[in-house]
C-alpha cells in the first residue's frame, strides 16, 4: 500500500530524509518543540487577523486560497525551497482538482520589520520533478530504519535534535 504523501512530507523531505522518514512513520515530536509553537501561534494570529480560516482539501490544508493566489504562511525563511516545494505540492494538488492559481509565500518573521513574500508558480518542469519527489517519498518512508542524520547547522532548531543526537 503506497502512503498518501502531504505537503509537509515534501517540506520535510527536501529539508531532511530524516526528518521526513519520522515524521511519515509517526514518530512526532513537534509537540514538545518550541519553534514548533511559536511558529503555529504566528500562524493562528495572522489568520485570526485576516479572518481567513483555512482550506482542507483530501490530505493538504492551504494557509488561505484567494482568487489570484494560493498562500503558505511561515515564521521564518530559514529553508525557502523547502517551503516552495511545499508550496508546489499544494499547486499540483489543486490543479488535480481544476483549480489554477499562482503561489505565494509570505514570512512572517518577527525580528524583521519589513514582510517577506516570495512568488511561485507550477510549470509542466516543476509537476515533473514534483512527481519525482512523491515517488522518492514513497520510497523513503517504506524503508524499514530511517536514514542517518544529515549534522548540519539546521539541525538545531528541529523537533527531532534530541532524537538524533542525544
Amino acid at each position: 500500500m503506497t502512503a498518501k504523501v502531504t505537503g509537509t512530507m515534501v517540506n520535510y523531505y527536501i529539508h531532511c530524509k530524516r526528518q521526513c522518514w519520522l515524521f511519515s512513520n509517526k514518530l512526532n515530536l513537534e509537540d514538545n518543540s518550541e519553534e514548533v509553537r511559536i511558529g503555529r501561534i504566528l500562524h493562528q494570529l495572522k489568520e485570526e487577523k485576516a479572518k481567513k480560516k483555512e482550506v482542507a482539501i483530501d490530505n493538504i490544508k492551504i494557509d488561505k486560497l484567494t482568487p489570484e493566489y494560493l498562500v503558505e504562511i511561515k515564521k521564518s525563511d530559514a529553508d525557502l525551497e523547502a517551503v516552495k516545494w511545499q508550496t508546489l505540492y499544494y499547486l499540483y494538488i489543486l490543479r488535480e482538482k481544476g483549480i489554477d492559481r499562482k503561489g505565494k509565500i509570505e514570512i512572517i518573521d518577527k525580528k524583521k520589520e519589513n514582510r517577506k513574500i516570495h512568488y511561485t508558480e507550477l510549470t509542466d518542469e516543476l509537476v515533473f520533478q514534483l512527481k519525482e519527489i512523491i515517488s522518492l517519498i514513497q520510497e523513503l518512508i517504506e524503508r524499514p530504519i530511517p536514514p542517518l542524520p544529515i549534522n548540519k547547522s539546521i539541525c538545531k532548531k528541529c523537533a527531532y535534535y534530541t532524537y538524533c543526537y542525544i
